[in-house]
């Protein structure tokens, strides 16, 4: 393989690599270790799957750096086995060849990125790190999400509704009017849930309700 020097810094993470051919396999091993990764090598896709869905656990923050054509389950596969969990992982592809067709899928199935054997050091390191950013990101949303739906299930209905009325941009006459009550109340209401939720203005209301994940 042909690495030319880092042009990024490496953002640390689990990276599973998988290649039918086990040079490749060490040599991206050695790479990435260097690098400051946490590295899983595997001959097939069948044992990576194997062993990855066995230990998965959502909050690691990991990649997949994939060789596309394999014996058997090929990198596509791979890909479209890793979509069903929760939060799959980014995979960034491996070919020794230029398939664009193959390319395509894999970038519509979700692929960060597609390489070209012999891969240049920088380009890979720079891929890695964008998965791991990527996935990091992602996990992290989901964090929050679940947070704050855990805030939200402790509103009462009538909080419940307040927060609609309230992201929707109506005053609080206006949601006292549609609720049937007196402004008065619908502050009360409106005062414990912002507590509950905790929101200090209503521009991190709305933001939350935009995050909340659908009930």
């Amino acid at each position: 393989m042909n690495f030319a020097p880092a042009q990024s810094e490496t953002q640390r993470g689990r990276v599973y690599v998988v290649d039918d051919e086990p040079s490749v396999v060490r040599a991206l091993t050695r790479l990435l270790r260097g690098a400051g990764f946490d590295v899983q090598g595997f001959h097939s896709p069948e044992a990576f799957l194997q062993k990855f869905l066995l230990q998965y656990q959502p909050e690691t923050v990991g990649c997949v750096l994939i060789d596309l054509v394999m014996p058997g389950r090929d990198g596509l596969a791979v890909q479209k086995a890793l979509s069903e969990i929760i939060c799959p992982p980014p995979c960034v592809f491996l070919s020794g060849r230029g398939d664009v067709e193959a390319s395509v899928r894999a970038m519509k199935g979700g692929a960060l990125d597609f390489l070209t054997k012999p891969v240049d050091r920088g380009a890979l390191l720079a891929a890695v790190n964008a998965a791991l950013k990527r996935d990091g990101l992602a996990r992290a949303a989901r964090v929050e999400q679940a947070a704050l739906r855990e805030r939200y299930e402790r509103l009462t209905q009538r909080e419940r509704q307040v927060f609609a009325g309230v992201v929707a941009g109506h005053l609080n006459k206006q949601i006292a009017l549609e609720l049937g009550t007196v402004e008065k109340t619908v502050k009360v209401h409106r005062a414990r849930m912002m507590e509950k939720m905790g929101a200090t203005n209503v521009a991190e209301l709305v933001r939350m309700s935009a995050l909340l994940p659908p009930a």
